[in-house]
């Protein structure tokens, strides 16, 4: 479709597990394992899955900052993976990334008017007196001073810094944005305000998010889709309301359920989780989920789902297998 931003196809990242003195293969974790997504113009598609899923991986993929082992990436219409050098240095004007600690990912030795100033000469984005009048506006955007051009990131709260973090990424006036957790090192109340200043920025400049996030009440406020991912896969996607009203696979049911009921997760979780103390780990034949699937039957053992069309979603689990629409 025209207004495709970014879409991947069967992204695979695999990295070689090392063991004893002599660094030798011992297998290999398939950190991302055939993941197809598409994100739009203007909309915001959230990723969602616990530490150590593949979220962050998969993010580093779409800037180039990876490469993946098999798969295609393209924003717009130029397939991404191919590209290097000068070309590479233009597409990552166009796509920026607010991390995840906005504290460490700010040099503590430059003020904000030094750091935004050196990416904005660098990248030719203004010259001369126009540097400290682009500052000044990057500063209004996400609701900064003038003066705070002047400080060091220590004289700024948490939800001050991840500001400066997004004036940062905008200040290359890019046309996709991945937000990697933005919001986990903030208290609530700060996180509510950051959510609204990106979804203000988003119908104020035409932005088109990847909000990465493990809390699914978090990107239910800003997403427009919801991809659920577990060890590299993703196992459910929908639009927003969907994924609420309407959870079709286990995994997303469980994450669910530890939203709204936060004070008792352990025990309403139990309803949807076999066995807390197994680790997630990449199994060689059937399901990744089914050791801690309260709702696995034999077949998920030896039978790996694929992502199919269920009910307005895409699911992959055998429960539907008979169930494509």
């Amino acid at each position: 479709m025209s207004d495709l931003i970014l879409q991947t196809f069967d992204i695979k990242k695999y990295f070689p597990l090392k063991k004893g003195l002599f660094s030798k293969n011992n297998g290999i974790l398939k950190a991302i394992d055939g993941v197809s997504i598409k994100i739009h113009k203007g909309k915001t598609l959230g990723l969602v899955g616990e530490s150590g899923c593949g979220k962050s991986t998969l993010a580093r993929i779409l800037l180039m900052l990876l490469k993946p082992t098999e798969g295609k990436v393209y924003f717009k219409d130029s397939d991404i993976t191919k590209i290097k050098g000068e070309n590479l240095k233009l597409l990552r004007k166009k796509m920026q990334v607010i991390f995840q600690d906005p504290y460490s990912s700010l040099n503590p030795k430059l003020t904000v008017n030094s750091m935004l100033s050196e990416i904005i000469k660098y990248h030719k984005i203004a010259e001369g007196k126009n540097v400290e009048l682009k500052i000044i506006e990057l500063l209004d955007k996400v609701g900064l001073r003038k003066n705070d051009a002047r400080k060091y990131p220590h004289e700024f709260s948490g939800g001050q810094r991840q500001r400066i973090c997004i004036a940062r990424a905008l200040s290359l006036e890019p046309e996709f944005i991945i937000c990697d957790e933005p919001l986990s090192a903030l208290d609530l109340s700060v996180q509510a305000q950051i959510i609204n200043l990106l979804i203000d920025l988003q119908k104020d400049l035409g932005l088109t998010y990847l909000f990465i996030s493990h809390d699914l009440s978090v990107v239910k406020h800003i997403c427009d889709n919801i991809c659920i991912m577990y060890l590299g896969k993703i196992v459910e996607e929908a639009v927003s309301e969907e994924i609420f009203v309407r959870p079709r696979h286990p995994y997303t049911e469980a994450l669910l359920t530890s939203v709204l009921d936060p004070f008792q997760k352990r025990s309403v979780m139990s309803e949807y989780i076999k066995d807390f103390s197994l680790p997630a780990k990449n199994l060689s034949s059937g399901c990744n989920y089914e050791p801690k699937c309260i709702k696995a039957f034999s077949e998920c053992s030896k039978i790996s789902p694929e992502l199919q069309s269920v009910d307005n979603h895409k699911v992959s689990c055998l429960l539907y297998k008979n169930k494509t629409s």
